[in-house]
């Protein structure tokens, strides 16, 4: 089901079919060193990760984490979306892409669009995003899309920090 588009991207839900996709982008070295080893390792690990992430959270909160393609073939690129964590009071939007397809301004086109998504149509008044310390180029992103660095957080059972982010609609 596609979500919405921008001018060069198109941002649906994730499906198992997208099972490859996935294989390869949580193991792209960029999502390992940011954001972490999820020990994706076969197809049927990936088509795991879709329906017990993504796909519950669509149906439990009716957004989560889209499959951002490019609308010129329909190269899937990365994911961009809405989440929200137990961890965290407020709703949080996250980002990933293949190594290949960063700093090409799909990360700020998919993010900025997710977080207009997410106040004008969702309603929201306050996003959060939260990115590893050491992810300059996550953090600028943030901030190009209006976010706010608040402080350090600890989200267990993580023991690292992690920067969090925060737009707030102006009322």
């Amino acid at each position: 089901m596609k979500v919405f588009e921008t001018e060069r991207l198109i941002l649906r839900w994730l499906t198992p079919d997208d099972d490859a996709f996935i294989l390869e982008l949580l193991n792209d070295p960029s999502w390992i060193r940011f954001i972490g080893d999820r020990g994706i390792r076969t197809l049927a690990d990936a088509r795991n990760y879709i329906l017990t992430g993504p796909m519950d959270m669509y149906t439990r909160k009716g957004f989560g984490l889209y499959l951002t393609e490019l609308k010129d073939g329909g190269i899937p690129i990365g994911i961009c979306g809405l989440i929200k964590r137990d961890s965290l009071e407020d709703v949080d939007i996250g980002f990933a892409f293949l190594s290949r397809f960063q700093s090409k301004g799909y990360g700020y086109e998919a993010a900025s669009a997710t977080l207009e998504y997410g106040i004008e149509k969702l309603g929201l008044n306050r996003i959060v995003a939260i990115t590893d310390k050491d992810n300059d180029h996550s953090s600028n992103l943030l901030k190009k899309i209006g976010m706010n660095f608040e402080r350090l957080v600890i989200l267990s059972p993580d023991t690292e920090e992690l920067k969090l982010f925060a737009f707030e609609k102006k009322q």
